[in-house]
């Protein structure tokens, strides 16, 4: 079995798994602060040159361009934002955990192979 020691400290944190629920706030903070923003601008912003984001009332519920609407709608992103992010670490941990398995297995029965023909 090989020494994790033997690896370069950026090859080990290249495959570090990476902390899911650190991850979803991240992305929960993010989106929820970016829908804010861009409704709050939007409000500035008159009715016929706005950009058209009332449509991000059918994805969060009470959502409207407006001051509790900005609120409402970063709640719903941050919410979505942390389900998001939490799958996304988590799908990218398992696919890097399953790799490694299968490169390490592979490596393993590679140099087993001739033993039994030194015996």
């Amino acid at each position: 079995m090989s020494e994790p020691s033997r690896l370069p400290r950026e090859l080990l944190l290249a495959f570090a798994p990476v902390h899911k629920s650190a991850f979803g706030v991240a992305v929960g903070v993010a989106l929820a602060a970016l829908v804010l923003l861009l409704t709050l601008v939007s409000i500035g912003i008159p009715a016929g040159r706005r950009p058209p984001i009332e449509l991000l009332a059918a994805y969060f519920r009470g959502y409207s361009v407006s001051g509790a609407g900005a609120l409402i709608g970063a709640a719903w992103a941050g919410f979505m934002g942390f389900v998001f992010g939490w799958f996304l670490a988590f799908c990218r941990n398992l696919i890097l955990a399953v790799s490694l398995f299968v490169i390490r297995t592979r490596a393993e029965l590679a140099q087993t192979r001739d033993f039994l023909d030194h015996i």
